[in-house]
């Protein structure tokens, strides 16, 4: 994937909510009796992975329709 930070500066809170969300299924909290406080995050499984890359594309079309399509282009070698 390409990164494009030009997309970034329109990233809203939603946006990175949804993206939130989706991955929520797979945190498994730590222990209560434990000491470090923290949880884990377990593997990602094909179908994980699909929908985030649907979710991925679908981000990038909504924030490049938005900006106009608007980036910087690099020059291309000759």
């Amino acid at each position: 994937m390409k990164l494009r930070f030009d997309l970034v500066e329109e990233i809203t809170p939603e946006m990175l909510m949804e993206s939130v969300l989706a991955n929520n299924h797979r945190y498994k909290a730590e222990p209560l009796l434990s000491k470090t406080g923290t949880g884990s995050l377990s593997p990602a499984s094909t179908e994980d992975r699909a929908i985030e890359e649907k979710l991925s594309m679908d981000l990038t079309r909504k924030l490049t329709s938005k900006s106009g399509g608007a980036g910087k282009r690099c020059k291309s070698k000759n």
